[in-house]
């Protein structure tokens, strides 16, 4: 499940990530990328991930379109989780794309909104 959480920049996405992602959840993130581009700016993502299980399949098959897509409209990423996983995740998604992304430790969850504000 993905849960928006409000920001005060932007072009920020700020969400909440648990439990399974369905394409219901990418496909709201899809339309918050789509305003935020349309405005002329690269997105910024900051994901506090917890519990998360993983994707059904029509949610993973979506993220895959949605950020191949977009993946040149990215900018800033900050992952806030508390699995080691999770951090290779976040050096994956830096090696293939031009994105600035960092993984957070859950006890680094300010220095996460700090960075991702600038």
């Amino acid at each position: 499940m993905i849960k928006i959480i409000e920001s005060e920049k932007d072009n920020l996405i700020s969400a909440k990530i648990s439990g399974i992602i369905s394409k219901t959840d990418v496909e709201k993130i899809h339309s918050l990328i789509h305003i935020i581009i349309e405005k002329g700016n690269k997105v910024d993502f900051y994901f506090d991930i917890h519990d998360f299980e993983g994707y059904t399949l029509q949610g993973f098959w979506e993220d895959i379109k949605v950020d191949s897509a977009h993946i040149s409209d990215y900018g800033k990423m900050a992952f806030v989780g508390d699995k080691k996983w999770q951090e290779w995740v976040a050096k994956a998604t830096d090696f293939f794309s031009s994105s600035e992304v960092k993984y957070f430790d859950l006890r680094e969850k300010e220095a996460a909104k700090k960075w991702i504000a600038q």
